[in-house]
This record gives C-alpha cells, sequence and structure tokens, in this order.
C-alpha cells in the first residue's frame, strides 16, 4: 500500500467499489454515530463518492427543545440551528486543510448527520396534535476528524484525516485499515427478519377519508398542495445493518445512508437532493453556490421496455405532475431567495426525466448564489424541512399534514447531511427511508396532493414509492 505523508496526512489504499466499501463499513456497524453515506453505484451525476464516517471527537444532539454536547464544551442557547453552528465552529479551531491534490474529495472534515421533519417545529409554530412515538433525536451531528473516501469515477480510494487532534491515534486508524483490507472484516451478525407483516397507520379507507380532507382545503382555498404520507410498521429481529444490505440489493439511490444512532437505526434509500452548497469563482469573485433539487411526478418502472417507456412518457408529458413540480419549485425559489443575491436565483432544470431502479421522477433544479450576510445555517432553518414534502404554501401544510397524519414523520422527510470545514454542505431528503426504534422498523409512503389529484391513484403511488422496499424486508 502506497502512504502519502503531507501537512494533512492522507494513506491512498486499493480502490474500493461501492459493494466493498459497504463491506468496509461493517466493522463500524455496531459503533454508535457510524456513518455510511452511499451513492449506491447509480449513473447519477451525484454518485461519485462514498464516505466512512466514525468515532467522532464529540457530538451534537437536539430533543424535545435541549442540546446536548458530549465530547466538548459549546455555549447553549436551545436554539437547534444557533446551537449547531457553534459545535460546527468547535471543529474549525483545529481544522487542517487538505492538499490541494485532493481537492475533489467532497468530505473535508466537519459535522455530519441528520435534522429530522420535527425539526421543522423549532422553525414555524405548528400544533402538536401527532402522536411521537419514536425516540429519535430532532438533530443528531457527529464532529468527524477522519474519514474513509472512495472515489468512483477516478477509482481512488484514501483514507484521511483534517485535525491536529487526531494526530495522536492516526497511525492506529491507518493499522487498523490495513488490518482490514488484508484480513477482511468478521462481523458476524444476527439475520434480518420481519416478525408479522407491515402495518400501515391509515387503511385505504382511511387515506382516501384524508385525501378528501385535503381536496376540501385546497378547494377552500387554504393552499394548493399537501404531501399526505403513510406510514408501514413492523416488529422485526436481527440486525438492521442486515436489512440496509439487502436493501441496497434493490435500491440505488445516489443519496442513500446508513447511521447508527445506538438505540436507532436510519437507513436511508434517497433518490433526491435537498441543498448543495459549494464554492464558486475566484479571489474577489468567490461565493458560496446553492442548488437545490426537488422530485415531484413519479410513475413506475416496468421491466417491459415498451412499457416502461410508455410510462416515462406519460410521465414527462403529465400535465398534472409538471403543474405540480411547478408549484414546489416556485416555493423553493422563495425559500432560497431569502438567503440568496438579489436576482441569483434561477431555475436551470425544469421537469427533467430522471429513472431510478423502481420508479421514473421528474427533477427540477434551483441555484442562487447565497448572500454575503447569510450562511449555511441560516439558509437550512429557512429551508427546513424541504418544500418537496410539505407542499404549498409550506406553513399551512405542515399543519395539515400534523392534523392529518396520525403519527410524527420523524426522519421521513427530514435530511441527512454533511457541513465540511471548507463550508460544502451536501444533503438528501430523506424519502425511501426507514428508522428503527424499540424493535420496530417504520418505513414512509407519500405524495404531493393537488386539485387535480385522483384518490385511488394517489395511493397507489405510495406504493409504488416502496415497491422495492416493503416487499424486500418482508421476503425471508
Amino acid at each position: 500500500m502506497k502512504k502519502e505523508q503531507t501537512e494533512a496526512a492522507f494513506v491512498e489504499l486499493p480502490y474500493r467499489e461501492p459493494v466493498d466499501v459497504r463491506a468496509l463499513f461493517g466493522h463500524f456497524a455496531d459503533e454508535p454515530w457510524a456513518l455510511l453515506l452511499d451513492s449506491g453505484k447509480t449513473l447519477h451525476q451525484a454518485a461519485q463518492f462514498d464516505i466512512i464516517l466514525a468515532r467522532p471527537r464529540a457530538t451534537f444532539a437536539f430533543s424535545d427543545g435541549e442540546s446536548d454536547v458530549t465530547g466538548a464544551e459549546i455555549t447553549i442557547s436551545n436554539d437547534p440551528f444557533d446551537d449547531l453552528k457553534r459545535f460546527y465552529q468547535l471543529g474549525l479551531e483545529d481544522a487542517q486543510a487538505l492538499p490541494d491534490e485532493l481537492s475533489q474529495l467532497p468530505f473535508h472534515g466537519g459535522i455530519a448527520g441528520y435534522c429530522s421533519y420535527d425539526a421543522g417545529r423549532y422553525v414555524e409554530k405548528l400544533p402538536t396534535n401527532a402522536e411521537d412515538d419514536i425516540e429519535l433525536p430532532e438533530l443528531a451531528f457527529g464532529l468527524y476528524e477522519w474519514a474513509f473516501i472512495s472515489d468512483h469515477r477516478n477509482h481512488k480510494s484514501y483514507l484521511v484525516k483534517f485535525c491536529h487532534y487526531c494526530d495522536a491515534y492516526w497511525k492506529d486508524i491507518v493499522a487498523e485499515f490495513e488490518t482490514l483490507y488484508q484480513d477482511g472484516v468478521s462481523a458476524q451478525r444476527e439475520a434480518f427478519r420481519l416478525n408479522g407483516g407491515w402495518q400501515s397507520n391509515m387503511n385505504k379507507e382511511g387515506y382516501i377519508k384524508r385525501f378528501n380532507q385535503v381536496h376540501e382545503y385546497i378547494h377552500a382555498g387554504d393552499c394548493y398542495q399537501v404531501n399526505l404520507a403513510q406510514r408501514f410498521t413492523a416488529d422485526f429481529e436481527g440486525h438492521p445493518w442486515n436489512a440496509y444490505l439487502r436493501l441496497t440489493e434493490h435500491n440505488q439511490a445516489p443519496f442513500s445512508s446508513y447511521m447508527n444512532l445506538g438505540e436507532q437505526q436510519i437507513l436511508s434509500l434517497s433518490p433526491e437532493r435537498f441543498i448543495q452548497v459549494y464554492p464558486q469563482g475566484k479571489g474577489k469573485n468567490k461565493k458560496l453556490h446553492v442548488v437545490t433539487q426537488p422530485i415531484k411526478g413519479t410513475r413506475p418502472r416496468s421491466k417491459d421496455e415498451a412499457e416502461d417507456k410508455r410510462l416515462s412518457d406519460e410521465l414527462e408529458n403529465s400535465e398534472k405532475d409538471r403543474a405540480e413540480n411547478l408549484m414546489i419549485v416556485d416555493l423553493l425559489r422563495n425559500d432560497i431567495g431569502r438567503n440568496a443575491e438579489i436576482g441569483s436565483v434561477k431555475v436551470t432544470k425544469l421537469f427533467e426525466l430522471q429513472s431510478f431502479i423502481s420508479v421514473h421522477h421528474l427533477v427540477s433544479t434551483i441555484e442562487a448564489d447565497l448572500a454575503q450576510q447569510s450562511d449555511v445555517f441560516t439558509l437550512l432553518k429557512h429551508c427546513f424541512p424541504g418544500g418537496s414534502i410539505t407542499g404549498a404554501p409550506k406553513v399551512r401544510a405542515m399543519e395539515i399534514i400534523e392534523e392529518l397524519e396520525p403519527h410524527r414523520r420523524s426522519i421521513y422527510c427530514g435530511s441527512v447531511m454533511y457541513l465540511d470545514f471548507r463550508g460544502y454542505l451536501d444533503s438528501n431528503i430523506a424519502i425511501r427511508t426507514l428508522v428503527t426504534d424499540n424493535n420496530k422498523i417504520h418505513a414512509w409512503g407519500g405524495g404531493g396532493l393537488v386539485a387535480d389529484s385522483e384518490a385511488e391513484n394517489e395511493y397507489e403511488e405510495t406504493l409504488h414509492k416502496l415497491s422495492k422496499i416493503l416487499p424486500v424486508l418482508d421476503d425471508e
């Protein structure tokens, strides 16, 4: 193995394909705060890197209105996004810049974790009708000072450190990975299986009843789109990591991830980017550029090539789906615009067809330059949760969701993300996402309802979105 030592130490290791990165992560899968950012080996333009993060120097969690930090001390205000900013700034004090030859790597040390959908309760004032039965923090982030990163476009894999703080144990981390490469991962875990089938928190009749209530709100002028979701729950035994491995055999999504919170595990197979931020330009012209890519519009895939083409053509030409997509584009233009330089917000792609293993989607792209007086945390706060999974107007749609959905969404429709020491951010919308808690596993399926939506079609769409998830885990 070739070792390179620079001011910011790194080791180049033999290249690992996505399936081999997952195998490597298996060594860490039992460790709390272990996080895999998984590109899913797709042809998607975002599917270039896989990242393994583990053993953070410090952790941040926000639950029930209170922030909790372990491994470090920061001033606490109990405003989740303000406290998260202070937690991030803590890491900057000891950060090391990577050499130019590694500038292409997406993560240069920093914080990574998630914001749940319910973090939005600390942004907007919402009612509290839905049952809160999953004990998952609203936010949870680790401060990560080393990472394993595999670059699938250039066929390179690296072990990289980002801080002076980890100098004391860096040689041990390198030796540990060299042993893993040589001997493989020996961890054996109990096979995952469901105890009984999936149970929804609303049957078809209950979904249609709620659908009709949404339509009443739309026709009364309260809103013009609401994302309505049903939740599926099952008892299980065995290890959630084995469930994730099984799911990845059937789902290749560019914004996938697995995170172990100790008592809970998050299994995300998301095809949707929430917000990306990266510097653009040089010198005085250097600015932070913002990209968001909402998905609205779905059709199932077919194994028959002609039928698959018919379905994708139908989606591309659907006035209803285009109108639904455009509503969310307008909402996100407004959310991004609150923190953007005046005149910089642009829609660069509208209604782009993207095809995944089980569904076709319409995806639009909105871009802008971040205003100098704003920052990434203010941007997140003003955009959270993502408009593509609430509806419009956002706050009224969230009030209706709280009224009609029996349970809180937890991680579903939140976001798994990282923010590195350079200020680079990338994040998903946590759809096609599951969470385990108290020997139960939960999965959600939803869709945007508009004035000309049809109840039967919308109900079936929620099932299409889970067609490569629920049956896969139910198959013994």
